[in-house]
C-alpha cells in the first residue's frame, strides 16, 4: 500500500496526515483514492469527535501532481468521470469528503496550499496557517478551472470579485491576504499545536451538539429567515433529553471547566 494518508485517532480527535513529503504532497491516483477512504473510515467512527489534516514535508499540499497523469492519462478519466446516481466525481470528493463529515475539520497550514491543495483546505471547517504559507488557485495555470468542490467553498468563505480574481490569475498570495480575504481563519507560528488545541477543546463538549452545530450551518448559512428558524427548532428537537444533552446539563451544573462526566459516542447527525 501506498500510504499516501496516515492517520491515528487519540483522545477523540483524529490526526490525519498527507504522506507524498518529497513531492510537496502532490496528488496522484493514490492520493485520490486513498483520501476518500480515510474520510469515509472516521465518518465510521463514532469515538472521533473532530479531525486534523496536515500535510508532512515542507507543504500542505502543491496540488496535482501533472507528471503523475502524463504518466498515468487514464487518471483524468477515473477522477473526472460521474456516476448518474452520485453528486460528485472524485476530483470533487476528495475535498469535499472533508466537508461532507458530521464533525469538524480542521487544516494546518504551511508551505505551499495550492490548486487541489487549496479547495482541500477550504472544504474544512477551520484553516490555521503558518504566516509564511503560500496559497494559490493555480489551475489557470494549466488552463483549467478549479474543480473539486472551489465552487462551493469559495462562494461561502469571500466576495465573488475577490474569488474571480485570483481564479482568473492563479497568482499565488500570502497568509496575511487570505485572512483578510477570509479564505483562512488564522495565522499561527505553530499552526499544527494551534489546530491540536482547538481540537481538544471542540472535543471535550457534547459529540452530538458539536455534530449537530455543524449540521445547522451547513444547512442555514446564507438560508433565508424562516428556513433557519426551522432548521434550528428541528435540530434542537433532535438533541433535546437525549444522553449526551443530560451530560452536558450535569457537567454545566457542576461549575467545572472540564467535563467531570464522559461523554458517550456520537450517536446522530
Amino acid at each position: 500500500m501506498s500510504e499516501r494518508v496516515v492517520y491515528e485517532v487519540r483522545d477523540h480527535i483524529a490526526r490525519v496526515w498527507l504522506n507524498r513529503p518529497e513531492k510537496h504532497n502532490g496528488l496522484d491516483m493514490a492520493f485520490f483514492t486513498e483520501m476518500v477512504a480515510t474520510a469515509k473510515a472516521i465518518r465510521k467512527d463514532k469515538s472521533i469527535r473532530c479531525v486534523i489534516l496536515a500535510g508532512k514535508g515542507p507543504s500542505f499540499c502543491a496540488g496535482l501532481d501533472f507528471q503523475a497523469v502524463n504518466k498515468q492519462p487514464s487518471m483524468v478519466a477515473k477522477i473526472f468521470l460521474k456516476w448518474p446516481w452520485r453528486k460528485q466525481n472524485l476530483a470533487q470528493e476528495i475535498a469535499h469528503c472533508w466537508r461532507d463529515l458530521p464533525i469538524p475539520v480542521i487544516v494546518a497550514l504551511h508551505g505551499n496550499c495550492f490548486g487541489g491543495g487549496m479547495q482541500i483546505a477550504l472544504a474544512a471547517d477551520y484553516r490555521i496557517a503558518h504566516p509564511e504559507t503560500r496559497l494559490a488557485i493555480l489551475e489557470m495555470k494549466w488552463g483549467l478551472i478549479p474543480d473539486m468542490s472551489g465552487m462551493v467553498t469559495l462562494s461561502r468563505l469571500t466576495r465573488v470579485d475577490i474569488a474571480q480574481e485570483l481564479t482568473m490569475t492563479g497568482r499565488q498570495f500570502s497568509a496575511q491576504e487570505a485572512l483578510s480575504y477570509g479564505l483562512i481563519s488564522r495565522i499561527d507560528d505553530e499552526p499544527l499545536a494551534a489546530a491540536d488545541e482547538l481540537a481538544q477543546r471542540i472535543a471535550q463538549q457534547s459529540p452530538d451538539a458539536i455534530a449537530a452545530t455543524k449540521y445547522l450551518f451547513k444547512k442555514t448559512w446564507k438560508a433565508d429567515t424562516w428556513k433557519a428558524l426551522r432548521w434550528e427548532r428541528w435540530v434542537q428537537t433532535r438533541l433535546l433529553g437525549r444522553k449526551n444533552q443530560r451530560i452536558a446539563m450535569k457537567n454545566g451544573l457542576a461549575g467545572k471547566d472540564k467535563a467531570t462526566i464522559p461523554f458517550q459516542n456520537r450517536s446522530q447527525f
